[in-house]
């Protein structure tokens, strides 16, 4: 579960306004309003949740609960977003001689 202070960090994150999250999310802004000034846990409807979790994490932004095993508590961080690629296209890549030339002496190790 999420609390209201990790909300507003992820709007943060995106740089979003109520507003935005609000439209995002497709729930009411006074709804976005009422979870935000309760510290805590969300307290609403499960379906509304759903969406603005999901309405921030389509922006690229994930939420931890704290229950994992490295040291932290909840928070929030961007992610990759969905269809991201590491690949690249080689003839995007830009090579330079000095890294890809061994310019050591034979038997020098490396």
């Amino acid at each position: 579960m999420i609390t209201s202070e990790q909300l507003r960090a992820a709007r943060a994150l995106l740089r979003w306004e109520q507003k935005d999250l609000a439209e995002a999310a497709r729930v009411s802004l006074p709804l976005i309003e009422e979870l935000e000034a309760v510290p805590g846990q969300l307290k609403t409807e499960g379906r509304a949740i759903e969406a603005i979790i999901n309405a921030v994490h389509s922006a690229g932004v994930s939420f931890f609960d704290g229950d994992y095993s490295s040291p932290g508590g909840p928070g929030v961080r961007f992610s990759q977003p969905s269809g991201f690629s590491l690949d690249t296209n080689e003839d995007e890549t830009i090579q330079y001689r000095e890294f890809f030339e061994n310019d050591a002496p034979p038997g020098a190790g490396g």
